[in-house]
């Protein structure tokens, strides 16, 4: 039977500031034990760093942002140069001064490697650290805490190759570790408890790594196969206004091109070729239908992640 797990906030640790050291603060307030991991927020993580700004908050976004996924009046969800997905970057105005924000630390990853360094160092011993973050998820309401950075535990167990317990092979399960710590750590420490880091025990050995392992980075579904990397109407818009500039070029094979071609209905009349460009040729007479079926094309390449470029030319 697997050890009980637990989840102990660690209390006293009171205003973090720039250039505290959080490895020695977390060790002069608790015992900890080899096979522990420290649940650090990003919080206090860059408020050590001294990452608060009164900057405005539409120019630090701009700057946190790689691209914006979908934006609905104030709520603005954007792609961050981490390659989170998350309402306004991840920056927080709660819990600092006033007219201060809180942007996430630039390498979570790094600083959990550090944390984990220096707590070796002051402790001698061997833990796992996770650095945590609130997030939003699509489709459901409320939010919950994730692993944005870690260090010496396995992000992403596959169950790939197993069976269940009727014998049925599992191909796509996958439990992320770092994120199941996380939020069970927020629910330990609580939202508004002022208590930002959490030690957990019981931790499966087989889920520790002895060196610092791959990160949460691991975690992070690259853009070539993200399903979703647009709100629904904000690839419609995308795909009309900007000819799919948004998307970043991920190579698109012959039969892909095929594909859209006939999802978006070639008109008769018009001749199509393809190429670096998909080139529409049509008479004057059919103008109209080969720009609508431009316009379809690009917004299905966009809808399915694809970079594609059309040239008409309208025969006289």
């Amino acid at each position: 039977m697997a050890d009980a797990l637990s989840f102990t906030p660690v209390d006293g640790i009171g205003e973090v500031r720039p250039g505290d050291d959080l490895a020695a603060i977390v060790a002069s307030l608790t015992e900890l034990a080899d096979g522990d991991v420290v649940v650090v927020t990003s919080k206090v993580v860059s408020k050590s760093l001294g990452l608060a700004t009164t900057r405005a908050k539409d120019e630090l976004l701009a700057d946190e942002t790689d691209r914006v996924v979908a934006r609905r009046e104030q709520t603005v969800i954007v792609r961050t140069h981490h390659g989170l997905t998350m309402a306004a970057a991840g920056i927080d105005n709660s819990n600092t001064g006033p007219g201060t924000l809180l942007p996430l630390p630039v390498d979570p990853d790094g600083e959990a490697r550090r944390i984990r360094s220096r707590l070796r160092e002051v402790t001698g011993r061997t833990v796992g650290v996770v650095v945590s973050d609130t997030a939003g998820r699509a489709w459901r309401v409320g939010q919950t805490d994730i692993a944005i950075g870690c260090a010496g535990i396995v992000p992403v167990e596959s169950f790939a190759g197993r069976t269940d317990t009727h014998g049925q092979p599992l191909v796509v399960t996958a439990p992320a570790v770092a994120d199941e710590v996380a939020g069970g750590a927020e629910l330990a420490s609580g939202k508004l408890g002022g208590r930002p880091v959490v030690v957990m025990r019981g931790l499966a050995a087989h889920l520790l790594t002895a060196d610092d392992g791959p990160g949460a980075a691991a975690i992070i579904r690259d853009e070539d196969g993200d399903l979703f990397g647009l709100g629904s109407r904000d690839a419609v818009v995308e795909a009309l206004a900007d000819a799919g500039s948004v998307v970043r070029g991920f190579p698109v094979t012959e039969a892909e091109v095929a594909d859209l071609l006939a999802l978006a209905e070639v008109p008769d009349d018009v001749e199509v070729t393809v190429g670096e460009t998909v080139g529409v040729r049509a008479p004057s007479h059919r103008a109209v239908e080969a720009g609508m079926f431009v316009q379809r094309l690009l917004a299905l390449a966009t809808a399915h992640g694809r970079a594609l470029s059309a040239q008409v030319d309208v025969q006289p």
